[in-house]
């Protein structure tokens, strides 16, 4: 038995990839709006960590 036939045995199964692509809709445009709003101070400390001298000897 195929794969396919399982998904077609499922009921409402049509629904999962519009949900899965609403929310990495979602989840993108959050991201998205949150870098455009950051704080610009913040992203640039960000982007120092890893260029940051941490000789604590």
């Amino acid at each position: 038995m195929k794969f396919i036939n399982y998904l077609e045995s499922i009921t409402g199964v049509g629904i999962f990839p519009l949900t899965s692509l609403a929310i990495f809709f979602a989840f993108f445009t959050v991201v998205a709006l949150w870098s455009f709003k950051a704080d610009k101070k913040y992203i640039n400390a960000m982007s120092e960590i890893p260029f940051a001298d941490n000789n604590n000897d």
